[in-house]
């Protein structure tokens, strides 16, 4: 089946130049001018990706990140005009998976957009399946739920891939580096003070239930432990 790509710009142009693109390589495409348009066009269209401009009319790309329900097998690439870090990791905080500055070239947005296809494609492949507990922290791989101490947790798509990557792997060390590339994908422009960001973010969200959960191996990276820190 053909993949579905949703452009929202308000600027004609671009969304022009960009839907062409994507229509000459197979995609479905659909467009809209403004966040509201956008929202609306998610129920109808249900796209695979969507091509999501920050700064537009109405409602801001973060806005309808922030609005967006059911994102399940749902990818966001945000287009921004803006090249500040704090920006990028805030769009990637409210659930969007890949960020392109203007001005880009639009053979490299399908080249990202390809890659987040098949990045959420293996994702919901049949062999994610299951449920990991540990201690009061529960992941449900089918649904991509967070329970702690009974209560669901609400968490971003990548909050969840990256929790589910460390539990499901308890006490392996990964280094930013590799939780980069096997969580955000090895086309990801950003930094690794992404990954700290959403470390923190998860330890939070966990809490006192298991405040030893989630460990930093000090000038290294990452780990995911039953135990109790010594």
């Amino acid at each position: 089946m053909n993949k579905r790509i949703l452009v929202v710009d308000d600027e004609k142009s671009i969304a022009t130049a960009v839907s062409y693109a994507f229509k000459r390589e197979g995609y479905i495409v659909d467009t809209a001018s403004d966040g509201e348009e956008a929202l609306e066009k998610v129920k109808s269209f249900r796209p695979d990706v969507i091509i999501l401009d920050v700064m537009m009319p109405k409602l801001t790309g973060y806005e309808v990140c922030r609005k967006l329900e059911n994102r399940r097998g749902m990818g966001i690439i945000l287009l921004t005009v803006k090249n500040d870090i704090v920006d990028k990791v805030l769009g990637l905080e409210l659930g969007a998976d890949d960020y392109m500055t203007k001005p880009f070239d639009v053979r490299e947005l399908v080249a990202r957009a390809k890659a987040l296809v098949r990045r959420i494609e293996k994702n919901e492949a049949p062999e994610a399946v299951g449920e990991i507990t540990v201690g009061k922290v529960k992941v449900n791989l089918i649904q991509r739920t967070l329970h702690v101490a009974n209560e669901l947790v609400k968490l971003t798509p990548k909050e969840f891939d990256l929790i589910a990557l460390l539990l499901a792997n308890l006490e392996r060390v990964y280094t930013r580096e590799d939780l980069l590339d096997l969580v955000w994908g090895m086309d990801y422009a950003g930094g690794t003070r992404t990954v700290d960001i959403h470390m923190q973010r998860l330890r939070k969200k966990v809490g006192e239930a298991e405040p030893y959960l989630l460990q930093t191996v000090y000038g290294v990276g990452y780990k995911a432990t039953a135990g109790i820190n010594e």
